[in-house]
């Protein structure tokens, strides 16, 4: 039998459970709204009150009801659905713009896929890579080296300049005699080591073309000298003739941070640090860093060290057993196989391009810019994100095009010729120098980079008028990927043909 107390608790908890059912009011926070009003009767309201809520209780208790409904009807309806209005990520609608992943699939995918070419050019040619031909390239004679000579002769077109200059400053040469005596200067810097590659034979192409890229450079560095002396001498006769004077260095300052005036600026020191200044635009006062970091020269150092041994071992090889087998395509006029075989030498070409600009523009340049404390180091800007031929031109070569612009584009401007004009006249400069640079020391004229670089001012024009965005920086970097090997192959078979098949017929 049950005891009958505790049916009587049982009876009353089942009364109270009921009453709480009966009610319309819901629980909130874990306790029953009865439960609060009836303490909240009890520790403040009269004891006439009925034991309910206010009006404002209700609708508070009626939004929290509605909240939950709303809440749990959101709930069932994401169980429900799945969906919702969006773009994929290849559309451009999206703004999706990470694809680190797909720029690194295209790395790996580029290196193996010139494992594969390196490995099968192993299995056909063996190991070709033989770093003592290299002097050979330079040198025939040991005991004749005419593009050494050529370098050192160099030393006497900067005295001239440097001695023309000093004259100028102290009045002893009119300004037509100073500049007739650059003039003799410049032509003699250009015609003296082309003629003398020309007309000695023991000078290879490899070792004229390094004495005529010197030349060249230095051409450029005494144009831009003597042009920045003119300029502050036209300031000095500007001012007052008690000031004329004043311009020179004051005798107080001394050290490298003081500020050199014209035509304190004419010296042996000053000439040479700008001759050896990673730089072809002449100031009387370059930006100075202020300690050479050591860490960073070796690293510069390195780096030179590397990739001139690895251009070495690609051209050997990888482009001369490509370039051989061009020659009888070449000879017959295969169309289809010219076409395959420069497709062929377009990668190594490419490859190899990108390592020397690396090597030349970043380690070559810094390290001597590190080691002369030259402060300037913008040699390149960001050229391979080019949408347009002319902002390739603009910032893969830094030095050069400030150049151009300040000693020859904006001069053309000033004497009224119109942007234009002027533009094709720099591509025209340019395109002299590089068929110089080329004709030259390979004793031919073919004119296959002068004709390629005036090739770019219409290809600047198609480009920039009709493609942008992607399909322009595309278009450069087809520009540069075929371009190139294409010239190379015109002139290897032009010297093959000229120098070695002539001799075997």
């Amino acid at each position: 039998m049950a005891d009958p107390g505790v049916a009587g608790v049982t009876r009353r908890r089942r009364a109270t459970f009921a009453a709480g059912r009966g009610s319309s009011l819901q629980p909130g926070n874990g306790g029953s709204v009865a439960a609060r009003l009836s303490s909240r009767g009890q520790s403040g309201d009269s004891p006439g009150k009925k034991k309910r809520g206010s009006p404002e209780d209700a609708t508070r208790l009626e939004g929290k009801s509605d909240k939950h409904k709303g809440r749990n009807v959101k709930a069932s309806d994401d169980m429900l659905s799945c969906h919702r209005a969006q773009e994929s990520l290849l559309s451009s609608a999206s703004g999706y713009n990470n694809y680190r992943g797909v720029l690194n699939w295209c790395v790996v995918m580029l290196v193996l896929s010139n494992a594969r070419l390196f490995l099968e050019n192993l299995l056909r040619h063996g190991i070709l890579v033989d770093p003592i031909q290299v002097v050979s390239l330079f040198l025939k004679d040991p005991y004749s080296w005419p593009a050494a000579c050529l370098v050192i002769v160099s030393n006497v077109f900067i005295l001239v300049a440097l001695y023309t200059e000093r004259q100028l400053s102290k009045g002893s040469f009119s300004e037509c005699v100073g500049l007739a005596a650059h003039c003799v200067n410049l032509t003699a810097v250009l015609t003296f080591p082309a003629a003398v590659v020309l007309a000695v034979p023991s000078v290879t192409p490899v070792g004229g073309s390094f004495a005529l890229g010197v030349h060249t450079i230095l051409f450029l560095k005494l144009y831009s000298y003597r042009d920045v002396n003119m300029w502050c001498r036209d300031l000095s006769s500007a001012k007052a003739k008690k000031l004329s004077r004043s311009l020179s260095c004051p005798s107080g300052f001394s050290g490298d941070d003081s500020k050199v005036c014209y035509p304190g600026n004419l010296s042996m020191k000053d000439m040479y640090y700008y001759v050896f200044a990673p730089t072809l635009c002449y100031e009387l006062n370059f930006p100075r860093s202020p300690r050479v970091r050591k860490t960073f020269l070796v690293r510069r150092l390195v780096e030179m060290l590397f990739f001139t041994q690895l251009l070495v071992a690609l051209t050997q090889q990888w482009m001369i057993p490509i370039i051989q087998s061009s020659m009888k395509p070449l000879e017959d006029m295969d169309l289809s196989r010219m076409m395959e075989r420069l497709l062929r030498l377009a990668v190594p070409n490419h490859l190899m391009w990108l390592m020397f600009f690396y090597w030349f523009f970043h380690s070559s340049l810094n390290f001597s810019a590190e080691l002369l404390r030259f402060g300037d180091r913008q040699f390149y800007n960001d050229w391979w994100n080019a949408e347009t031929v002319t902002y390739f031109w603009q910032n893969w070569n830094i030095p050069v095009h400030k150049w151009c612009l300040r000693h020859f584009y904006k001069p053309l401007l000033k004497r009224g010729f119109s942007k234009k004009v002027s533009q094709s006249a720099v591509f025209f400069l340019s395109a002299f120098f590089h068929e110089y640079l080329v004709s030259v020391p390979l004793r031919m004229f073919r004119l296959w980079a002068f004709l390629g670089m005036m090739a770019q001012l219409p290809l600047a024009w198609f480009v920039g008028n009709f493609l942008h965005g992607n399909y322009g920086n595309a278009a450069v970097w087809m520009s540069l990927i075929i371009g190139q090997p294409f010239a190379v192959l015109m002139y290897v078979h032009d010297y093959y043909v000229l120098h070695y098949r002539l001799h075997t017929d």
